[in-house]
């Protein structure tokens, strides 16, 4: 009994060693920065083109914030301002919505290319956070939505599914981005 103990720990031991040692340094960041892309690059490029006026203006749209930018991200300061997003002031509202606009068009391109991603990631994982207290404290989504850690139900919007998010970008955080990014590119051109 003991043998065969023995052979499948050393089976075990030697197929998951060589997959170790043949995705070392490259596997790990590559597919977390594909998982991005796959699930989430088009959710925040779409979200982020609402927020802009590239509908109105053409490309020169990009530099400009629309209203709806206001109260996608700064909703009680609109109410404030009688509804008007032209009256709120720029610090610090308007200053946040300016912000998250190009951070939401900015750091997801950054992770996809492998640029500073590891900075990139971590931007993205604070962007999730208060893009979901937003959701749950401003636009008062209900408990159905919001959902819990550790229920039996795995399909909440808030809770479930941006955690799974947050792990992804997570990965890129604690590993980078892997040697197929740019951020590989840069530190060996930097050691060279």
């Amino acid at each position: 009994m003991n043998g065969l103990i023995k052979l499948i720990r050393n089976l075990h031991d030697g197929v998951f060693n060589f997959i170790t040692r043949i995705t070392e340094g490259w596997f790990l960041g590559l597919f977390a920065r594909f998982t991005f892309v796959a699930v989430l690059y088009g959710y925040y490029f779409n979200s982020a083109l609402t927020k802009v006026k590239i509908d109105e203006l053409g490309i020169l749209g990009f530099f400009q914030i629309s209203d709806g930018a206001y109260f996608q991200i700064a909703m009680p300061a609109v109410e404030a301002a009688g509804f008007d997003p032209s009256a709120v002031a720029f610090f610090p509202h308007g200053l946040i919505v300016f912000l998250g606009t190009y951070a939401e068009f900015i750091l997801p391109a950054m992770i996809v290319i492998g640029l500073f991603s590891r900075v990139a990631a971590a931007g993205m994982i604070g962007f999730i956070i208060v893009q979901s207290l937003t959701d749950v404290f401003v636009h008062n989504i209900g408990a159905e939505s919001t959902g819990a850690l550790f229920d039996r139900f795995p399909d909440s919007l808030i809770m479930d599914q941006r955690l799974l998010w947050i792990f992804v970008l997570a990965v890129i955080v604690l590993k980078g981005a892997g040697k197929v990014s740019v951020d590989h590119l840069l530190s060996k051109r930097a050691s060279t």
